[in-house]
């Protein structure tokens, strides 16, 4: 109670819930619940939390909307801190877009489009934040995060606020130095260009069909469940080991699109955990690559 006090202090009771199911706030629509689970309005609560954390060991994890991450069937012992609907504030002067880290991506793609910006429509049905896209330098469709970003603002373990440009940022595929470093992404500021409005929409209903085209949008799922292995295609070898439509209970793998495993409506973490443990086993034995996992796991397997 002393903890969930001072818990209550650094961010207010309003926004603290108790044990609540992370199946709630994850694409995948499945986890346990958390202990503590925080909705921060800005750096400072994040850095009282996160201190607060530190001081009584108590472990702490940061999500955006939970689109990459698996939480485990007995939940999360400890504080979800969730930077989201909170910290979503999208401004734009000229060709820059100054973005809080909740704020999703397809809703900045969606006002960079109605101000007449352009170079984000890869990023406009990627079902993330800012905040995730800068850690894990989020991509699709040939663009990367690392093309638009100019510099980003971060907090880090020790509570300093640093403003990094994206050099310093030193985005890579699926990492970034705030990944390296367990930074916490707290805004952005976007670089585009003048485009035309029309032809900007027009590019990002195309990426849109071709997602519900070859995506199973349908079904809960955590994206691309893999990471691409270099000069080859997860979802191909995937496919090459005679795994496409494998199941695990309600866990599967999806029969749309070999990359991504997908909830089928009750999937458990463990039949996910299974799966994907299956998958990586039987890719190596077909083809001797070694798969490595994109989504995060977090919790009580």
């Amino acid at each position: 109670m002393d903890f969930y006090k001072e818990l209550c202090a650094a961010a207010g009771e309003e926004n603290i819930l108790l044990d609540e199911p992370m199946s709630r706030h994850t694409t995948f629509r499945i986890g346990g619940p958390a202990d503590y689970f925080v909705t921060p309005s800005g750096a400072e609560e994040i850095r009282a939390v996160t201190e607060l954390c530190r001081n009584r060991k108590v472990p702490y994890y940061i999500t955006g909307n939970g689109s990459n991450l698996l939480v485990g069937d007995g939940g999360y012992r400890g504080v979800v801190i969730q930077v989201f609907k909170r910290m979503n504030e999208i401004r734009i002067e000229g060709e820059r877009i100054y973005v809080q880290a909740g704020a999703l991506l397809s809703k900045t793609a969606a006002a960079a489009c109605e101000a007449s910006l352009a170079g984000m429509e890869f990023a406009s049905g990627i079902p993330g934040t800012i905040g995730g896209a800068l850690r894990m330098n989020a991509g699709a469709y040939g663009g990367e995060m690392k093309e638009i970003v100019e510099r980003a603002e971060v907090l880090t373990a020790e509570g300093e606020t640093l403003t990094l440009s994206v050099e310093e940022l030193g985005m890579g595929y699926r990492t970034s130095v705030i990944a390296k470093n367990d930074y916490v992404a707290l805004a952005a500021v976007l670089k585009l260009h003048k485009g035309s409005r029309e032809e900007i929409r027009g590019r990002m209903e195309e990426l849109k069909r071709k997602r519900v085209e070859k995506q199973p949008l349908e079904y809960g799922s955590a994206g691309s469940t893999f990471k691409r292995p270099e000069g080859y295609f997860a979802g191909k070898l995937i496919e090459d080991a005679g795994l496409r439509g494998y199941r695990v209970g309600d866990a599967q793998v999806s029969e749309k699109h070999c990359g991504f495993v997908i909830n089928r409506g009750s999937a458990t973490a463990a039949e996910v955990t299974k799966l994907m443990n299956d998958v990586m086993e039987r890719v190596r034995e077909n083809s001797g690559v070694q798969l490595e996992p994109e989504v995060k796991r977090i919790g009580e397997f």
